[in-house]
């Protein structure tokens, strides 16, 4: 029988644990981490994710600074706040939400970030700590919370093949640098397989965990997945709803039921990572605090 992967309860299971931990925090030091979301335009994805992570703060003691900037924002506004953000002392963290308007140089932007404050990860000091294995970083959130669902359910990865479709910065290439790192949470043999190969299901049989993020819908089916493997779906796909006229209806890149009869465990869409991804944030945030105020 297949083992349904339930994310939104594994992320319920360390926010729990999280805001145990920064209450005892708050009692021992009187102070509490502090994480900065900012957001530029008015991108409708965007505005729930944010509205999401302020919710996410409030339920874990962590006290959350938004600002929202309208679309005409300049890169040197955008610039002069992310410095401010990087010196103030009640910042631990700073998340800006991608995408950015089409006038601001996203890569400037991250670059300027404080690697220390960088909860995403995506600072290029962070990434080249991830490629070393150096453990002082902040992992990207959605790689992040894969890896926690893989080591939830698979005891030993030691030598385990692990294929990833899609090579993207955000979860294909630091997936395969978290997932090859010789400690207990890792040690896989990894392929990282994308559009460039003839035929990706040469790769996909192989696997014993697949971590599927192609960002196309269902392109991963049963017939390409080999009996018992362990199957993360990464994607969120908004498609037709075929059985309600007008509405949407959201699928991952893999096949569900198909893959399902295969797999011995799989995440299911939505419910799966996304949620992972969110309380991920929230152990960054809280990693940023203790690095701050140098809390053992």
């Amino acid at each position: 029988m297949t083992d349904v992967i339930d994310g939104k309860k594994v992320a319920e299971e360390i926010k729990n644990e999280i805001a145990r931990e920064v209450d005892l925090l708050k009692k021992k030091h009187d102070k509490q981490p502090g994480l900065a979301v900012v957001l530029v335009g008015e991108d409708p994805a965007s505005q729930v994710y944010v509205r999401m992570k302020g919710r996410d703060c409030e339920q874990v003691g962590i006290e959350s600074f938004q600002y929202t900037l309208p679309e005409e924002t300049t890169q040197e506004e955008l610039l002069k706040l992310v410095k401010e953000l990087n010196g103030r002392d009640d910042v631990d963290g700073i998340l800006v939400q991608l995408p950015l308007p089409a006038h601001i140089n996203e890569s400037l932007i991250l670059n300027t970030l404080d690697p220390k404050k960088d909860v995403d990860g995506f600072h290029p000091v962070n990434v080249g700590k991830l490629v070393t294995g150096d453990e002082d970083t902040f992992y990207p959130c959605t790689p992040y919370g894969c890896q926690e669902l893989i080591n939830r359910h698979v005891s030993d990865l030691k030598g385990k093949h692990l294929v990833i479709v899609g090579r993207s910065n955000i979860v294909g290439k630091p997936m395969a640098n978290l997932m090859v790192q010789k400690n207990q949470r890792a040690n896989c043999i990894v392929t990282i397989c994308h559009t460039a190969a003839p035929d990706i299901s040469y790769y996909t049989r192989q696997a014993d965990i697949l971590v599927v993020a192609a960002g196309r819908p269902e392109v991963v089916s049963g017939e390409m997945v080999k009996e018992g493997v362990v199957v993360i779906d990464v994607g969120i796909n908004r498609i037709d709803d075929p059985v309600n006229e007008g509405k949407k209806k959201l699928i991952g890149d893999v096949r569900y039921e198909d893959v399902a009869e295969k797999a011995s465990a799989i995440t299911p869409v939505p419910g799966g990572v996304g949620p992972m991804t969110r309380v991920m944030l929230l152990k960054n945030t809280l990693k940023a605090f203790k690095q701050h105020n140098n809390i053992a």
